[in-house]
């Protein structure tokens, strides 16, 4: 057996995850590359790509790009097969310009990664009542962003309108517009008519924008029913909606139990404090990474709080008498928040486990 056939007893493979194909590589104990090949994504590929890395020798983990995206159904895959499957966050900027990319390199910089134990995070499953309510979310923001963008160009129409329209609509209610306008009859052969393909034109964006709010109403039933089933809790807490709730849910993941600490899901969510101390001067400062979504979530709720909440109110005077300023104060709370909703989360998520292996 020649070295380029020896097997090796412990191989870490590596993957570059794409819409189409995926690059994967392999390296051994020793963090040696033994080789990369390329596969399609699809059920065969998965299966092909698993069976050529384990031909190295016995698989310990494998590191991958994107595993929400282009690499989730890769994830599943190995998932299923009880394969240890770490996301491999980009290479540093220096270390990429110095040695370049490509496909192949990308998926040993992945492999090399999940060898050391650098630049990796355990994914979020993608199965589960917490994928489908990101999936029902996703859907119910398009519509909402759709929904916006047909009442506007409404507006805008009847602005530009012919006197007689604009006169008969510009007065009136958001809704009661919609009402009317979308129970015209317009004669759809005189389109060629500027008051009439006016009129085809605003009862049909009319109607779009009913069936919009339809679906919104019918997407936010099966969202608030998903959040009830994970964590009623959450919702009973003040300040928190289901728009704030389900958004925290999805950061924290239907396997929230890869966050170690509540201090790991407030940096998640952009809420751990930034040092920002110099000199004499000791004080910290908003994170401006993590998540977006859900540190907007948070925003949400410490406001409702400082408006509504009487122990929030005092905690705000309190800290305002010792000179903190609102946006300090407003980091402050947003991670005591952060602390609360982990541990409500973590609590729920145990609940369903339990259920669901009793069952």
């Amino acid at each position: 057996m020649n070295k380029q056939q020896e097997v090796h007893s412990l191989v870490v493979g590596g993957v570059d995850t794409h819409k189409v194909i995926h690059v994967a590589a392999v390296v051994d104990e020793h963090d040696r590359v033994l080789g990369s090949k390329t596969f399609a994504t699809t059920t065969h590929g998965y299966k092909s790509l698993l069976t050529w890395m384990r031909s190295f020798g016995e698989l310990e983990r494998v590191g991958m790009e994107c595993t929400g995206t282009y690499g989730a159904g890769l994830l599943r895959y190995l998932q299923r097969c009880h394969v240890e499957t770490l996301e491999v966050t980009s290479p540093d900027k220096t270390a990429r310009r110095k040695r370049g990319k490509d496909d192949v390199i990308d998926a040993e910089n992945a492999a090399h990664a999940a060898f050391a134990g650098i630049r990796t995070v355990t994914p979020k499953t993608r199965d589960g009542m917490t994928e489908s309510l990101r999936v029902l979310k996703v859907c119910r923001k398009t519509a909402v962003a759709a929904r916006r963008v047909a009442l506007q160009i409404i507006q805008t129409q009847i602005v530009s309108a012919p006197e007689a329209l604009r006169d008969q609509l510009r007065s009136m209610t958001r809704m009661k517009l919609i009402r009317t306008v979308a129970a015209w009859r317009p004669d759809l052969t005189g389109y060629r008519d500027v008051t009439m393909a006016y009129r085809i034109a605003l009862k049909s964006l009319a109607r779009r924008f009913i069936e919009l709010h339809d679906e919104v109403a019918e997407l936010d039933v099966m969202i608030k029913a998903i959040v009830d089933d994970l964590a009623p809790d959450l919702i009973s807490r003040r300040s928190i909606g289901y728009e704030s709730a389900s958004q925290l849910l999805i950061t924290a993941g239907h396997n929230s139990e890869r966050l170690r600490s509540e201090a790991s899901f407030a940096a998640l969510c952009g809420v751990s404090p930034v040092p920002a101390s110099s000199g004499q001067t000791r004080r910290y400062r908003l994170n401006r990474g993590g998540d977006r979504a859900a540190n907007s979530a948070l925003h949400i709720i410490a406001i409702g709080r400082i408006h509504y909440d009487p122990v929030t109110q005092a905690y705000v005077k309190k800290r305002t008498e010792q000179g903190l300023t609102k946006l300090e104060i407003i980091r402050c709370l947003k991670r005591y928040i952060a602390r609360e909703v982990y541990h409500i989360i973590r609590a729920g998520n145990r609940a369903i486990n339990q259920v669901q292996i009793g069952t």
